[in-house]
């Protein structure tokens, strides 16, 4: 796996080679430091392979969701960095040295230098794209709990990502975008109130976030649209009205590719109707999907191009 020097992007040399490191003892790359072995280990081993220091302590209730976490990664990447544990209680001169004020505390040494670090407990995706500025991720590396979410709601199992998301809202309480994944899934069972109630919770610089208001409008997308028996009623009829509904019965029941295209069409044939709620809609399906998103980004185009 190459390994990168963040600031010019070129590949850092390192004696040991890839094959070597794939077949490293898993006691050689997680390893509990302290005075005896911290320059050995730390500053000497960082100018062959890149180590990611762990500063923790027994009392601190978030390293020990963190450090699991972190010795998870190690396993995938199987030698590509040694994980370095350090109890800041037992080897304070050590601490007062590094600076550690407060833990959990992760630092990346390479070639002997600190690269980057963060503190506080992390949720393992965002730790895997902070190894991932440094790091070839594993080809066989086991997708995070929150990818697991993310591919059940892409795939409708909403139930999935609702206990997959739970679990992550009772182990990282303070990472609010669990939260918002959760009302996300909550809204795909069709318990709109509940997911409702989990956005109004959020603390205030939350709650208006972009993927706040993607929920909230999927919310109102479920609110707004006609029922199966007014769907029904709809059958036979091309007219305006009936293929505005279809399109957003599409879009309430997550098939958003169908409604943008049943949207545009409208937009196309008959932008006055309904005070062009075709566009209007279009901008708030864009926001509820995200402005990454391909289908925002494919369709914000068409859109640009039929008005411009």
């Amino acid at each position: 796996m190459p390994i990168v020097d963040p600031r010019t992007g070129d590949p850092l040399s390192t004696p040991q080679s890839e094959a070597s490191a794939a077949q490293a003892d898993p006691s050689q790359y997680i390893v509990d430091v302290d005075m005896s072995n911290f320059q050995q280990v730390v500053l000497e081993g960082s100018m062959q392979i890149p180590v990611v220091l762990d500063c923790w302590a027994p009392w601190c209730e978030p390293c020990k969701s963190l450090t699991p976490v972190l010795e998870k990664l190690a396993h995938e990447y199987a030698g590509s960095f040694v994980l370095a544990k350090l109890n800041i209680e037992d080897n304070q001169q050590i601490a007062a040295q590094l600076g550690i004020r407060s833990v959990p505390d992760v630092k990346l040494i390479m070639q002997g230098q600190l690269y980057d670090q963060f503190q506080g407990a992390l949720p393992e995706k965002q730790i895997r794209d902070w190894l991932g500025q440094y790091l070839s991720a594993p080809q066989d590396a086991e997708a995070s709990p929150e990818e697991q979410a993310e591919a059940a709601l892409a795939d409708g199992d909403s139930a999935t990502a609702r206990a997959i998301y739970e679990q992550l809202v009772q182990d990282y309480p303070d990472y609010h975008d669990y939260q918002i994944g959760l009302a996300s899934a909550l809204v795909g069972e069709g318990r709109a109130d509940e997911a409702r109630a989990l956005l109004d919770n959020l603390p205030p610089e939350h709650r208006d976030a972009a993927k706040t208001r993607g929920v909230r409008a999927r919310i109102e997308f479920g609110e707004e649209a006609p029922d199966a028996e007014e769907i029904a009623a709809l059958e036979g009829r091309d007219d305006s009205e009936a293929r505005f509904k279809r399109a957003l019965r599409q879009v309430a029941d997550g098939r958003y590719e169908e409604g943008l295209e049943g949207l545009l069409a409208l937009l196309k044939s008959d932008r006055s109707y309904g005070e062009d709620i075709a566009r209007k809609t279009l901008l708030r399906v864009f926001d509820a999907l995200g402005a990454e998103h391909p289908l925002t980004v494919t369709y914000r185009r068409k859109l640009f191009a039929l008005l411009y």
